[in-house]
């Protein structure tokens, strides 16, 4: 059966540079034989956390919302790719509040000691993380990294790989760089091989 990679786009603009990377990245994880799926981010209706602790006590979140749907996918994937913009030398809003929404997991895992993804199943999952920058500022990818890095860490997702991109504001149209669009391809591909 083949592995299964999911690739989330935080960037509101769904066929933008940070979306042609993220295609790019799942046609090299399918082309390494894993069934694919994209996320939108953008496209999903969710409220964010209001912290109602119901996941205390439960492996889902009392709001009934596009999110359902989302933990069993998470928990069953091999495979993780996020593509983001930095925004504000962080993430976008939409996509903190689709991480947020995972408390579902870190309550599983840190409160009741119950996670939410079995041992043995957290050992072959692994995380590619995709990220834009406009501009060339110094450490412009700390914040999100962090934040990617946790989220891995909290649905027990190895965070195995990167392929940053800053400068933006000049290259501006990525079509127009294929060494990046083969950097997210190679990527994508290694992480499906590894997965198998």
């Amino acid at each position: 059966m083949a592995k299964k990679v999911i690739g989330i786009l935080g960037s509101p603009l769904t066929e933008g540079n940070t979306a042609l990377l993220l295609d790019r990245a799942l046609k090299g994880a399918e082309d390494a034989g894993c069934t694919v799926e994209k996320i939108l981010v953008v496209n999903l209706d969710f409220q964010a956390c209001q912290e109602m602790m119901f996941c205390v006590d439960h492996d889902t979140c009392i709001m009934d919302d596009d999110m359902q749907a989302m933990y069993p996918k998470f928990r069953e994937s091999e495979g993780l790719i996020v593509a983001t913009p930095v925004m504000t030398m962080g993430i976008p809003g939409k996509l903190k509040s689709f991480i947020d929404r995972f408390q579902v997991f870190f309550m599983a895992k840190y409160v009741r000691k119950k996670p939410l993804v079995s041992d043995e199943w957290k050992k072959k999952r692994r995380g590619l993380f995709i990220c834009i920058s406009g501009m060339k500022i110094p450490e412009v990818f700390v914040g999100a990294k962090l934040t990617i890095k946790a989220f891995f860490e909290i649905i027990d997702c190895q965070y195995s790989d990167e392929l940053l991109v800053n400068d933006m504001d000049t290259i501006r149209d990525l079509r127009g760089r294929q060494d990046l669009l083969d950097a997210a391809y190679r990527k994508g591909f290694a992480l499906g091989k590894s997965i198998q």
